[in-house]
């Protein structure tokens, strides 16, 4: 278990870079792919280590995504790599016919993802893609909770064949795993163990979920939190079981709370075990523009607010 006083900060996109290399370097296949975006993505590095890897294809991620489908019919490994509302937005026809359709072995990756956009303001806050990359047949949807799970995910998803979004923050955010940690797609991770309330989240979310924990319990409420890596395919068990042992679940995203991993969680205990949800997300409204921390206070999906939720749940 994870001390929070421990917790070093890292960046999701360095984390992903490094990663990268290090697979790029060992599979000549894999190719990365940014429309115009190589500096905000941190993509300088792989691009001066392996120029025959890397494709600068302009301010033109439709044609990025077409592209990279392309080179997946040739047994290439392509990661299209921008912000996840630009790629998730623009090109939504060509992940859906080109990518998901298709079924290539495209990897899209959002940067930037949920309030991590910060300054730069809702044109560059994916707030909605999780809902519409998981309604794709065909999609995986992965989003780790940190820098080091990052690293891991992308191993993973080298090695995984088919459609893969992948959600990433973009500044750096506490670091919840270790280094080594293992990465299985599909697969919740759980993090704390408590049957009063269990605590489900994805990306950043997770840290937030871990401070609400630890501060719930120093008035005897036991939280369970799951770390909900891989939205689609979705490990059922794991939150069926979080419905049936404890008295009720709060899931928190940076994300709208339409469609996303509250959306999910409760379709999953709507048809297998009913139980208490409450959803911790954006509640359908535009983040305003603000530094990443302050905004997740003032749109309530820090600890403090999912503290509140699991006293909403318990009655208290």
């Amino acid at each position: 278990m994870v001390e929070l006083q421990e917790v070093a900060m890292k960046e999701f996109r360095e984390s992903f870079v490094e990663a990268l290399m290090d697979l790029a370097a060992k599979n000549r296949n894999i190719i990365a792919i940014t429309p115009d975006l190589m500096g905000p993505m941190g993509l300088a590095p792989f691009a001066k280590r392996f120029p025959d890897q890397f494709f600068n294809i302009g301010i033109a991620e439709q044609n990025g995504v077409g592209f990279a489908a392309g080179l997946a019919l040739e047994g290439k490994i392509p990661f299209v790599v921008t912000f996840s509302t630009f790629t998730t937005g623009r090109a939504f026809e060509q992940i859906r016919v080109d990518v998901a359709y298709m079924n290539t072995n495209v990897k899209i990756v959002g940067m930037a993802a949920g309030l991590t956009g910060g300054l730069t303001g809702s044109t560059h806050m994916g707030i909605e893609e999780l809902a519409t990359m998981r309604a794709l047949p065909n999609m995986t949807v992965v989003a780790p909770a940190d820098a080091n799970s990052t690293a891991a995910a992308v191993a993973a998803i080298v090695d995984y064949q088919g459609p893969v979004y992948l959600r990433l923050g973009r500044p750096a955010d506490p670091t919840i795993y270790p280094e080594d940690t293992e990465f299985v797609i599909g697969r919740a991770f759980e993090l704390r163990q408590g049957d009063d309330v269990a605590l489900i989240g994805v990306g950043p979310s997770v840290y937030q979920c871990l401070v609400a924990a630890d501060n719930l319990a120093k008035e005897g409420i036991n939280c369970r939190v799951l770390d909900v890596a891989t939205i689609k395919p979705l490990d059922e068990e794991a939150i069926v079981a979080c419905a049936r042992e404890t008295k009720g679940i709060v899931t928190v995203e940076e994300h709208s709370i339409l469609g996303g991993l509250g959306g999910a969680v409760s379709e999953v205990v709507a048809g297998r075990h009913p139980c208490r949800v409450e959803r911790v997300g954006l509640r359908d409204v535009w983040p305003p523009a603000g530094d990443m921390n302050d905004l997740r206070r003032i749109m309530k999906v820090d600890a403090p607010a999912i503290e509140e939720a699991v006293r909403s749940v318990l009655g208290r």
